[in-house]
């Protein structure tokens, strides 16, 4: 397959991951028994180097950091799909960062995360590595 279509897959893909995270890391399940810590970390302020915050704050600004992210890749792959291929040869060293980013993501929520999530990074990695390899045989 052509490393323009894998990229713009990988994109949509991370569009996808983003959207779902964004709408879904703050969900709870009252089956999980976790109302009193959630309401815990919403409601327990502390002064954080001059800012009044609350746990919950931390942990709403770095599941936004993430989409944040998520989305900045998809910006990325997009961008690498619509480049000719020698260009894309000369990127390879950011195009096989990139995937590496994704290993790094996918032994993470294989260790600490869910299925759902591990699912979307692996295979967002397995087809931004099809991508990267493939970029690097063209010939132009």
């Amino acid at each position: 397959m052509k490393p323009s279509i894998l990229y713009r897959i990988a994109s949509v893909l991370l569009v996808l991951f983003a959207l779902a995270h964004t709408l879904g890391f703050r969900q709870t399940d009252p089956q999980w028994g976790v109302d009193s810590l959630v309401a815990g970390m919403r409601s327990i302020h502390f002064d954080a180097q001059g800012s009044n915050r609350t746990y919950w704050d931390f942990f709403t600004a770095f599941g936004l950091f993430v989409s944040v992210f998520l989305l900045f890749a998809a910006v990325l792959a997009w961008q690498l799909g619509g480049l000719p291929a020698e260009i894309l040869r000369q990127l390879r060293g950011p195009a096989w960062a990139l995937v590496l980013c994704f290993v790094a993501v996918t032994i993470l929520f294989w260790r600490y995360v869910f299925l759902a999530p591990l699912l979307f990074s692996v295979v967002i990695m397995l087809v931004l590595a099809e991508a990267a390899y493939v970029s690097g045989k063209q010939v132009s």
